[in-house]
């Protein structure tokens, strides 16, 4: 028997707010909450946690899916490789390691990507469990060796183009405020101080025939005031850059964009400011042959229009061009780099009304340009090798299975590599030869690498319901080989619906470990996300993002009269502008589901503006200081609908909070669960310091896996298996 969930919530030391917005009167009771550091949101959350850990210890499930968790992580997790120098390099998280961290492989790429050596040791004196390392391999940084405290996480890095420095962003305690490193390869000490101020920045090497070593980066938490696109040059040698300062070379050109920078073929410089989430962006390329580093001649590629595009430079110096500009599930284009303006482009791969294009690499040689195009449908990715002349489509590349395709890079030589996964198979690396149309795994067996093999079999079915409007909208069923698909057994219902981002069925420890010990999970695939392309976004952004919450109510009731799901065995589940999304369906539908998993969430839309990253996001849910976006955000945001709700049955609720999450922000899980417990509704509140909404160490990352979901096992009636894990 569970621990009851505490009926009312303490009260806070000021009395409730009252704002007059737009007219109407909105109350905020627990806006004490926001402040985090208050002695007296201190003692609540001291509460909250304390009924937390009383109701966690009475979960049956937990240490088994923990178990199961870990046991599905036991494997390496490796990045596409990069080569630099005749240098390989890559990041590798080894079973046991709590962070991935940059190795280096000598010679690792050779005739054509092969990958040559032998076995050896993992660095630091260690080996790698079930597979022995590339003989040459050696780690250049690890998270744990800088930091013990596993608090310190790796958040992007970039060989420079000779291999002998590596550019390290970390930061630490979950905030992502982080710091730049250049590191030198060959034994991973600093060569200056660190670059502060910035925030999961690009790092662009300039070409060694320009000068350097130096290279262009992103800033975009603000420096002096300023936002934009840098050049920084490394000391060499340890000597002081006297006279030497960073230089502004692109200033962003309003305070909610987002700066990138990349360089292409050793050549282009690109640019790109991106509109915060709103799928616009400007892109620029300036020829660095013809124009000095420190000011280069910027030409415009997009600029204004309502589009998102992205570049790649081909092996036959083309700009190829992935745009929604004219297609809203993307098309790619072709440009002269010296004339790169749309009124320029010509279609070589065009739009696919039923797959939106994902990403693409340009790979191939300067005589037999390729483009490798990957395409997802609900979930699934298929991936083809078109010609980069005329468009034909000249074969599919023959994929493990049923699952993802990311990380689409050019290799050397015309290879490219790609990560892919699926729900029962962990993420590997695989390398496809020019020509090619079957991949193969990388590293290679001869150089200790193991491709991963699938976990368990898993059965995928695609249902459809009618949401409130007509709206046909697609549901994916989940379930191992021996349980019902129609047996309305516990079932995880999982949505996000938000930035247009489409969901992709790739591997996960935890939905796996869920599948494994006898539950179901499925997605709907709602409006708001990009399963359907740009349209299928718009259509649930903005005032129209009650659409999504309508998705979802249809598809959980359409699971429970189709039989494949009964009310009091299912539960919502969603993460961050998912996670309000979940608690908005719940909060206007109370008897949809018997428990909701809500994960460092979006909850008071009234104020999200003013939390975490919120102001970045008016294109996505719009702004309160318009009255009928206003009105909309109103009528579906979670806090409000808790304050609003009358007693009666309502879903029991998870809530997990990080205090240093700098993205949505801590506040709102707090919110959240004091307006649950405040209307009598059954909520607990998983709360954590000293990480944030991105990466964790894994230890870490298993127990919240593993808490969420034994609490989902208890609300649902999922059991141990005799016997079983």
């Amino acid at each position: 028997m569970s621990i009851p969930f505490a009926r009312t919530a303490p009260q806070g030391p000021a009395a409730s707010v009252l704002d007059t917005v737009h007219g109407r009167t909105v109350p905020d009771p627990y806006r004490w909450l926001e402040d985090g550091e208050s002695t007296a949101t201190r003692r609540w959350l001291d509460a909250r946690q304390r009924e937390f850990t009383e109701a966690a210890r009475t979960w049956p499930m937990r240490d088994r899916l923990a178990a199961d968790i870990t046991r599905l992580l036991d494997h390496d997790l490796w990045s596409p490789p990069l080569l630099r120098g005749g240098t390989a390099f890559a990041t590798r998280r080894s079973p046991g390691d709590e962070h991935p961290r940059i190795v280096a492989l000598e010679d690792a790429l050779e005739g054509g990507g092969a990958h040559h050596g032998g076995t050896g040791g993992r660095g630091k004196g260690r080996h790698a469990k079930g597979g022995a390392a590339p003989r040459s391999e050696r780690t250049v940084f690890d998270p744990v060796a800088a930091d013990p405290s596993g608090r310190t996480t790796l958040d992007a890095w970039e060989p420079s183009p000779d291999g002998s420095l590596v550019a390290v962003q970390t930061s630490t305690g979950g905030t992502e405020h982080g710091e730049l490193h250049i590191l030198r390869t060959r034994d991973g000490s600093p060569v200056e101080p660190p670059i502060t101020g910035v925030r999961y920045s690009h790092v662009a090497w300039l070409p060694p025939d320009l000068g350097g070593p130096a290279f262009f980066y992103a800033r975009r938490d603000g420096a002096d005031g300023r936002r934009g696109l840098w050049l920084h040059r490394v000391p060499v040698d340890g000597a002081a850059a006297a006279g030497a300062p960073d230089v502004l070379v692109r200033a962003c050109t309003g305070p909610r964009t987002v700066p990138g920078v990349r360089v292409l073929g050793g050549r282009l410089l690109l640019a790109t400011e991106s509109h915060g989430t709103g799928h616009r962006n400007d892109v620029w390329i300036a020829d660095l042959h013809a124009s000095p580093p420190d000011a280069p001649a910027w030409v415009p590629v997009q600029e204004g229009l309502e589009a998102e595009t992205t570049a790649d430079l081909g092996p036959d110096g083309v700009l190829y061009l992935r745009t929604t500009l004219d297609a809203p599930r993307r098309r790619i284009c072709a440009a002269d780099p010296a004339a790169p303006a749309p009124g320029n482009w010509r279609e070589v791969v065009p739009e696919d009304p039923d797959a939106p294009l994902d990403g693409f690499t340009a790979a191939g040689t300067p005589d037999r340009p390729e483009l490798l195009v990957a395409r997802t449908r609900l979930g699934v990715s298929s991936l083809d090798a078109h010609d980069a002349r005329d468009g034909r489509r000249l074969r599919a590349v023959d994929l493990p299975g049923e699952g993802m395709v990311t990380r689409l890079e050019q290799g050397p030589d015309g290879t490219a590599h790609f990560c892919y996964a699926d729900v029962a198979t962990p993420q590997g690396v695989l390398l496809l030869d020019p020509g090619a149309a079957r991949p193969r795994p990388w590293p290679s067996a001869a150089d200790g690498g193991r491709p991963p093999a699938p976990a368990a079999r898993i059965r995928r079915r695609v249902l459809r319901c009618r949401s409130a409007d007509g709206t046909r909208v697609p549901i994916t069923l989940l379930s191992a080989p021996g349980s019902d698909p129609d047996e309305g057994g516990p079932l995880l219902l999982h949505a996000y619906g938000c930035f247009g981002r489409p969901r992709q069925f790739g591997f996960s420890a935890t939905v796996l470990a869920w599948l494994r010990a006898g539950g179901r999970y499925a997605v709907a695939h709602v409006r708001g996300g990009g399963d359907g392309g740009r349209d299928w976004h718009r259509r649930g952004a903005g005032r129209a993002k009650p659409r999504a919450v309508e998705d979802l109510v249809a598809a959980a009731d359409a699971l429970v009269e189709g039989g494949h799901a009964d009310r009091a065995r299912l539960c919502l589940t969603g993460g961050s502008a998912g996670g309000m999304l979940v608690l908005a369906a719940a909060g206007l539908r109370p008897d949809l589901c018997a428990a909701v998993i809500s994960s460092a969430p979006l909850t008071d839309m009234a104020r999200f503006e003013r939390m975490g990253l919120g102001r970045m996001w008016t294109r996505e849910f719009g702004t309160a200081a318009d009255p009928d976006d206003f009105a909309a955000l109103l009528s579906y945001s979670p806090y409000h609908l808790a304050l609003d709700g009358a007693g009666g049955r309502r879903p029991a609720v998870l809530l997990t909070g990080f205090h240093s999450d700098t993205r949505t922000g801590a506040a709102h899980p707090r919110k959240m669960c004091a307006a649950l417990q405040g209307a009598g509704a059954p909520a607990l509140l998983r709360y954590e310091r000293d990480v944030g909404h991105g990466q964790r160490a894994v230890s870490r990352a298993v127990a919240l896996a593993a808490d969420a979901h034994a609490f989902a096992a208890e609300r649902t009636g999922l059991r141990p298996r005799p016997g079983g894990r």
